[in-house]
């Protein structure tokens, strides 16, 4: 038995497609196929599989399931949570990988697939070889038992662990997505007051997209923290591994601003430890790193690859701009929006200042959004490649971490190749308006100089 995949489905990081499109159930017996085939071969036996809380879930689920016992592996069925949950389980329990089905923070349509071996992330090459396993029937065989392990409460007492002490006015908004009862469960053990929106699982999302880096996404929580006098806000994407905050004024607290927070105390706790933050984070992050006296490392975009760093420098903290928060310090190293807002939280507690007043301390830049535009899958890298060829020379100072990020007097700007989309991305910062207006002019010009403009933005 052979399986074909939708080549479109199978991204960088993870496995993620239109259900009844570019994924289906067949697709999801042959990942689990793969998968126990790659754990069998590696001397492992169980695989932990949790799932989120799209209406296409439980389907996917029980095909996957299907999948990895006819390759004899045992199944760990930890049930519906958020993607951190089941990382979890994976850490804890007597496992050797594990499957989340999840579509993220994609629209109610998409499902996929985020998988973990062995403790480290399962990604490029590594999603190419199921592909490979499939097209050749490569798949071991056998028959594997199913056990179901109820994990939620231990996952919430351990995130319960990364508390300590004070006590505020808090809403959070888990936008209908698979945090929602983990949320619930959690805010009965903090101290405080806490309001909640949106903790029931809905997976067509009727209040709004759980993607907490869109500020339109973010209007209900601004309404409850103005109509209830509330000290911030917190807000969860579909499945719990990106946060997003904002302050007692209703301000944006964007992922790079939260990471700045979230270091101070580790950096106490760790004095001259590596923080890594990815290319697309405020310079204004980095240079507070290193006020800190830590180490500021700048890195790819992708939480497969910043895993894989912190695990290389041995830091205890990392973030990326679109909300994912790692911490190894005291925790797993994996990405976890429930356990970075209880570090959140202690974080202000320890600082000893209100969020309000730690916002409004953060220097005030000027700086796009993350700006997105359709471009061939064949040409994207290729029109990086050419942009930092005239860049270079032309003598300009350039970081080429991941893709083109070049520094001048009026601040940054960034080009960089998406690696799960068929989009550029681009990014600005500055002090001023007129810097801005410069630093945009040079990414149109370097775009134009490849036959491209910035154009008609595309969306996530």
């Amino acid at each position: 038995m052979t399986h074909q995949f939708d080549r479109t489905a199978l991204r960088e990081y993870d496995i993620r497609g239109i259900v009844g499109k570019t994924l289906n159930t067949a697709d999801a017996v042959a990942i689990g196929r793969g998968f126990a085939t790659r754990v069998r071969r590696a001397g492992g036996t169980r695989v932990a599989v949790g799932y989120d809380g799209r209406t296409t879930s439980v389907a996917l689920e029980e095909a996957l399931v299907a999948g990895l016992t006819a390759s004899g592996v045992d199944v760990v069925r930890v049930g519906m949570g958020p993607t951190p949950m089941l990382y979890y389980a994976e850490a804890t329990l007597d496992v050797d990988g594990g499957i989340q089905i999840t579509g993220s923070h994609n629209p109610a349509e998409y499902n996929g697939f985020k998988m973990v071996l062995q403790r480290r992330p399962f990604f490029g090459a590594d999603i190419q070889d199921l592909a490979r396993l499939a097209e050749c029937g490569d798949w071991e065989s056998g028959a594997g038992s199913v056990e179901t392990v109820d994990i939620m409460d231990r996952y919430v007492e351990r995130l319960m662990q990364g508390f300590a002490g004070g006590t505020y006015r808090i809403g959070w908004d888990a936008g209908n997505g698979a945090a929602g009862p983990v949320i619930e469960k959690l805010v009965k053990l903090l101290p405080g007051e806490h309001h909640l929106l949106f903790t029931d699982v809905d997976g067509d999302f009727p209040n709004h997209h759980p993607d907490p880096t869109e500020e339109k996404n973010l209007a209900d929580l601004k309404a409850l923290v103005a109509d209830k006098q509330l000290d911030f806000g917190l807000a969860f994407d579909g499945d719990g591994d990106r946060i997003g905050a904002i302050d007692g004024l209703g301000r944006v607290i964007w992922g790079d601003q939260i990471l700045s927070i979230l270091a101070e105390p580790v950096l106490h706790a760790v004095p001259g430890a590596a923080i890594i933050a990815d290319v697309k984070a405020s310079q204004a992050l980095f240079d507070r790193i290193a006020e800190l006296g830590g180490v500021p490392v700048m890195w790819k975009t992708g939480h497969s690859l910043i895993k894989t760093k912190m695990k290389e420098t041995a830091a205890p903290l990392a973030g990326e701009m679109s909300g994912h928060i790692f911490f190894a310090h005291d925790f797993y190293g994996f990405d976890d929006a429930q356990y970075a807002a209880v570090r959140l939280i202690r974080a202000v507690h320890m600082i000893g200042k209100s969020m309000t007043e730690i916002r409004g301390a953060m220097p005030e830049l000027i700086n796009t959004p993350e700006m997105r535009f359709q471009v061939d899958e064949a040409r994207k890298f290729a029109v990086v490649g050419e942009v930092l060829d005239r860049l270079e020379a032309a003598g300009a100072t350039v970081d080429r971490t991941d893709g083109a990020r070049v520094t001048t007097p009026d601040g940054w700007w960034l080009l960089r190749a998406s690696n799960t989309q068929d989009v550029l991305v681009a990014r600005a910062e500055a002090t001023s308006q007129e810097s801005l207006d410069r630093l945009l002019a040079m990414i149109d010009a370097q775009l134009a100089a490849s036959g491209l403009a910035r154009g008609p933005q595309a969306g996530h």
